[in-house]
């Protein structure tokens, strides 16, 4: 039940929203097209086993965690707002 403003159901759309951003981002952040035998940031060799577990990596482990250390900094939307904020 939805009160105020709001339609029935306006929160789920909220969280469904927010679901659906964070698959898309986490979609546009895997490997595409053909590996790479040498690492695209350092120049390094990218091991075999890395290349058959990893389809179309182009970075090494050590460039690859220092992006992904980089990537987890960002904090996203918080759409709804929260309860306290609303009530002050």
């Amino acid at each position: 039940m939805a009160g105020g403003w709001a339609r029935d159901g306006a929160v789920q759309d909220q969280i469904d929203a927010s679901v659906e951003d964070a698959v898309l981002r986490a979609r546009s952040r895997l490997p595409q097209g053909p590996g790479r035998s040498d690492c695209a940031e350092c120049g390094n060799a990218i091991p075999e086993a890395r290349r058959a577990a990893v389809p179309g990596a182009r970075l090494c482990l050590a460039c690859q965690q220092e992006e992904d250390h980089e990537q987890a900094t960002f904090a996203g939307y918080n759409r709804r707002g929260s309860k306290d904020s609303q009530l002050r």
